[in-house]
């Protein structure tokens, strides 16, 4: 079925629906990502689980993509059409899904080995459990390793402060969205953050495979994390200002870092970035809170006022020092 703007492919098998579930459904949104999705099916559906559901929700893309979703239509099931974006694209994945555990893929990320079998025995050896995360590594074009994705043990307060979860290193429970529902699909950017931070904020039980590297999550150029960071954070500061009524201090100093960057003021220039950074959380504290905590207050006087005091100190015993 096509007209002038949608064309719509479809391919794979689905289980009968007298069939058992699966307990494991992955999700992967795609979208102009062919040039990378093969390594991330490939690496889904060499897990070496049977009871595996498979789903790739493409929005239309115009590159290799479709191709290479056809050579493995035998082994999953395939959508491309246009949509709303990538949560639409993933709720559009959960809910034509069985599985009672649910990952979520994207189209440039890959699992590593073992990832499945590691998260499914923890799932049935602690129902008590219904999030669970692992470890994760920074991913280069090629697959190799840049760095660790920054990652903690749980706690709720820090997760305020700090996305810690690297998403596709995450697993969780359908049982959760279904109480609590899916993908916000207004966010665009921070869309795995939001839930994460609604599903703790209700209670539930997180649990952090420490030492245990599940995903590579991929950086390049094209990385809308790393090509957009002023909406970002825009973003993450609005849904914070929605859900718990105020933008967290950290998140005030990270946006107020981001407008520095964005306008060329150097993280190397000493004094003047602290000034602006200084000045950038006052106003970011006023815009988004309409007030200026303390803890914003009195760092900003420290990276305003006490490093020109530094810095005149420093200076006036440099030339005190000349003989």
């Amino acid at each position: 079925m096509s007209d002038s703007t949608t064309q719509r492919k479809e391919g794979g098998t689905r289980l009968p629906a007298a069939a058992a579930a699966p307990s494991l459904s992955v999700v992967t949104p795609s979208y102009q990502q062919g040039r990378y999705l093969e390594r991330t099916i490939q690496s889904v559906l060499s897990q070496g689980i049977d009871d595996l559901e498979y789903v790739v929700y493409d929005g239309g893309s115009t590159d290799e993509t479709v191709e290479v979703l056809k050579r493995y239509e035998d082994r999953l099931h395939w959508v491309s059409e246009k949509d709303r974006g990538q949560s639409h694209a993933v709720n559009k994945g959960i809910r034509a899904t069985r599985g009672e555990i649910i990952g979520w893929l994207n189209s440039d990320d890959i699992y590593y080995p073992g990832a499945f079998r590691k998260v499914l025995d923890t799932f049935a050896a602690h129902p008590e459990v219904d999030v669970i995360y692992g470890d994760a590594h920074h991913i280069r074009d090629d697959d190799s390793i840049i760095d660790d994705y920054y990652t903690e043990p749980f706690n709720f307060e820090r997760l305020l402060e700090i996305c810690y979860f690297c998403q596709p290193a995450v697993f969780f429970r359908r049982s959760v969205v279904e109480r609590y529902g899916a993908i916000d699909e207004r966010l665009h950017f921070c869309m795995d953050y939001e839930l994460w931070l609604r599903l703790a904020q209700n209670g539930v039980k997180f649990h952090y495979l420490k030492g245990e590297f599940l995903a590579g999550s991929r950086l390049h150029e094209s990385t809308k994390t790393l090509s957009q960071r002023p909406k970002i954070h825009d973003e993450i500061n609005a849904m914070m200002l929605r859900r718990f009524g105020r933008v967290p201090d950290q998140w005030v100093f990270n946006w107020a870092h981001c407008i520095c960057d964005q306008h060329g003021i150097p993280r190397t220039s000493g004094v003047r970035f602290a000034t602006w950074v200084g000045a950038w959380s006052v106003w970011g504290s006023i815009k988004y809170n309409r007030t200026i905590s303390r803890r914003v207050f009195r760092t900003a006087y420290d990276w305003t006022v006490g490093s020109t005091l530094v810095k005149l100190r420093d200076s006036m015993a440099r030339r005190v020092a000349k003989p």
